[in-house]
């Protein structure tokens, strides 16, 4: 990881809603977390399917796009996932009312 990442880190530390930040590697494990282990794997897991997915369903749609990130609401929380070369980054924040 870069210092570019770790700068990334500390602005998103900084902002009030951001629960947590995950940084995880290609194979899926966190490499870099602000949460506590249990819930690191655990959205790790479930991120690395959904990078998977999201990814393939944008070279359905259009092989020549490529996938730069998705955001997602959910009832208490909103997600942003942002996949790199080598890894990809998830940060998990309370939505704005």
């Amino acid at each position: 990881m870069s210092a570019e990442v770790e700068e990334m880190l500390k602005r998103f530390q900084a902002l009030k809603n951001v629960v947590g930040i995950i940084v995880i590697d290609n194979d899926g494990i966190p490499i870099k977390t602000t949460l506590d282990n249990t819930l690191s794997v655990h959205y790790a897991a479930t991120m690395q399917t959904l990078r998977e997915k999201a990814r393939q369903v944008v070279l359905d749609l259009d092989g020549t796009n490529e996938f730069t990130a998705l955001r997602m609401r959910t009832l208490y929380h909103e997600v942003m996932l942002c996949p790199k070369d080598d890894y990809f980054i998830v940060v998990i924040q309370k939505p704005c009312e």
